[in-house]
């Protein structure tokens, strides 16, 4: 297939490009290469390569052409620094995916995979031994200041049990991020119902690995820590560090986005949305992750700060039966092979903003 890849020289989208190309498959590469997430050039890819931006619809219709799918991986992501960040994020994402969505209805192409997220959970799975699953609501300041980081039953206030979430658990997104991610796939499902589509959301859950933007206050705690490694600093891990995560490497997510490219030969479609989880099924504590990392770094060990960010959820952990069953899919990179070669692997230079 001939497929456009939005974002396609990011972090994440120059390995689904390496991966549909391994395939077989012809990427199309379309990257705006804005100089906050892209301060350096990117490493050459082996693909056809469009410089622009997905918010223009003349760029966007001369990049479908002849394009039998889309992989939307363009996005303004992390948690950001305040609310002042709002319109970017809305421009990026959701302005983005509009602008992208009417070209391809336009220009009749009826197969979308797009980059998710776990953050339109908010928080995770919770169960209280006396009122079964409940949902937490927002961890206020004064729980937070005074080191009470884990969510009460709302009902009892009784200590609550983390479990697996599937993409079948109410959205509550927590941050401006969330709330553009969960809009994307609104976004997604009105036009797979407009025109007959298939669109297909991959909820990343916490992606790491080679050529992770670094030194910026948008990437993942995982790149965070490896940056302050790779200046001989501890890793300052926020709260107690018993925060539970997922992390799942970038390879893996690229190799999902192949299996759901894959799922369905392009055409028609059924007019369907469907939202997959991406996950190692691993759970891990940032504590752990971070204390993994350092060893295998030879830096020196964590610090915990007990330091908080609003916004920030406490546990959020994938269920991806749904991947593994419906699409084939097996993440190959465990959790320690993985960090150990993360721990020594190149990072993408930054300006400090959103790739």
């Amino acid at each position: 297939m001939r497929i456009l890849v939005t974002g396609g020289a990011g972090f994440i989208g120059a390995q689904v490009v390496a991966a549909l190309t391994a395939a077989g498959h012809e990427p199309v590469v379309l990257d705006a290469l804005l100089p906050a997430a892209h301060p350096q050039e990117p490493p050459a890819l082996d693909a056809e390569f469009v410089h622009g931006d997905v918010r223009d619809p003349d760029v966007v219709r001369r990049c479908l052409r002849g394009v039998d799918a889309v992989c939307h991986q363009a996005a303004m992501v992390g948690l950001g620094k305040d609310f002042a960040d709002a319109p970017a994020y809305v421009g990026c994402n959701d302005l983005g995916t509009a602008v992208l969505l009417a070209g391809m209805a336009e220009a009749g192409v009826r197969r979308l995979v797009q980059a998710g997220s776990m953050v339109v959970y908010g928080e995770g799975r919770y169960e209280c031994a006396a009122h079964g699953v409940v949902r937490p609501g927002p961890r206020v300041v004064a729980d937070l200041e005074a080191g009470r980081f884990e969510p009460r039953c709302p009902l009892c206030a009784a200590e609550l049990v983390p479990g697996l979430v599937g993409e079948d658990a109410p959205a509550d997104p927590r941050n401006v991020y969330a709330t553009t991610k969960l809009a994307q796939e609104h976004l997604a499902a009105s036009w797979a119902r407009a025109t007959g589509g298939s669109a297909v959301s991959l909820r990343y859950h916490n992606v790491y690995g080679p050529g992770m933007p670094r030194d910026t206050p948008y990437a993942g705690v995982a790149s965070f820590f490896r940056s302050a490694l790779a200046r001989g600093e501890a890793p300052r891990v926020f709260e107690d560090g018993h925060q539970r995560r997922d992390f799942v490497h970038v390879r893996d997510v690229a190799r999902a986005n192949v299996a759901a490219l894959e799922a369905t030969a392009p055409g028609p479609g059924d007019g369907l949305h469907t939202a997959y989880n991406v996950g190692s099924g691993d759970p891990r504590t940032v504590g752990e992750m971070a204390a993994t990392l350092a060893r295998a770094h030879g830096g020196p060990a964590p610090l915990v700060t007990g330091e908080f960010r609003l916004g920030d959820v406490r546990h959020i952990t994938a269920d991806s039966t749904r991947l593994r069953t419906a699409l084939r899919w097996h993440p190959q990179v465990t959790f320690t092979s993985g960090m150990t070669e993360f721990a020594h692997a190149e990072l993408r230079p930054s300006a400090g903003a959103p790739e």
